[in-house]
Formats: C-alpha cells, sequence, structure tokens
C-alpha cells in the first residue's frame, strides 16, 4: 500500500473509531444494492467485527441504498440480531425500498431533514425481469370489471 493509500486509510480508521467511542457502538456503512450474494461475506464481516476485543451490544449501520432483495435483508438481520441486542441505523442520504425495510428492524433511526426513506416496491419475476406487483394487481383488477367475452 502506497502513503498515499494508507494515510487515508489511518485517517479513517481514526475517524470511525471517534465515532464508535462518541455512540458507544460498532459501526459499519453498508453503501449499495442488497442481493444475496453479499449474506456470506456480511456474516463473515460481523463475526470478524464481534470477535474484537472491544465487545459491544449495540450495531450501528450508516446506510445508504437503492434497495434490493427483502429476503436478502431478513437474513441480514437475523445474523445481526444473533450478535448484538440494539441496532440503529443512521441514513445520510436515503434507504429505499428493501433498505426501508432494513432500518424498521432496528431500534432506532437516525436522519437528517434530507434524508429519505423510500417506497416499499415488491418485485415479481415474470420470466423475463423483475416488475411491479402492483401492476398485476392493478391488471387483474382491470380484468375483474370487464364484462365477460362470449364464445
Amino acid at each position: 500500500m502506497n502513503e498515499f493509500d494508507q494515510a487515508v486509510k489511518d485517517l479513517i480508521d481514526s475517524k470511525l473509531s471517534d465515532i464508535e467511542s462518541h455512540l458507544d457502538s460498532d459501526v459499519i456503512f453498508f453503501y449499495g444494492v442488497i442481493s444475496p450474494g453479499i449474506i456470506k461475506n456480511f456474516r463473515d464481516f460481523i463475526e470478524t467485527l464481534k470477535s474484537d476485543a472491544v465487545r459491544r451490544d449495540v450495531l450501528t449501520i450508516f446506510l445508504n441504498t437503492p434497495g434490493g432483495s427483502v429476503e436478502t435483508v431478513e437474513k441480514l438481520v437475523d445474523i445481526i440480531r444473533h450478535h448484538y441486542n440494539k441496532l440503529h441505523f443512521i441514513v445520510p442520504d436515503a434507504a429505499m425500498s428493501a433498505g426501508t425495510i432494513f432500518c424498521m428492524a432496528g431500534d432506532k433511526i437516525f436522519m437528517d431533514y434530507s434524508s429519505s426513506l423510500g417506497p416499499i416496491d415488491p418485485q415479481v419475476w415474470n420470466g423475463k425481469q423483475w416488475v411491479p406487483a402492483l401492476g398485476y394487481l392493478d391488471k387483474v383488477a382491470e380484468l375483474i370489471k370487464r364484462p365477460m367475452m362470449e364464445f
């Protein structure tokens, strides 16, 4: 690692340590889509975090996500709740869709006036792509209202 990269890493580690001390919490940052492929790495990361010398009862997650898989959120919460008694979220920007559900699994959510929790938009697989489930419900309602065709 070059000197610049090391300096940035050292500064980030120092600031993270300050945040953890201030919140009396383990702190992690999650940025990106919540997808099934992250479950194993997330579990391994949380287990490594809990093996550190400082034992904390609270996990705080800085969360910024466009959403993703609700099933994955459920698994992440199971992993967290296995290791921590309390879960807090800090949403500096946005936690949309599955990110909103993730936050709702927490004990506290911290946001500022410009932060957003997004709409929860369930998706179903139509054989080719993910499409909004509400679109299917709207189509069913439309079909129910149509008069029956005679043959």
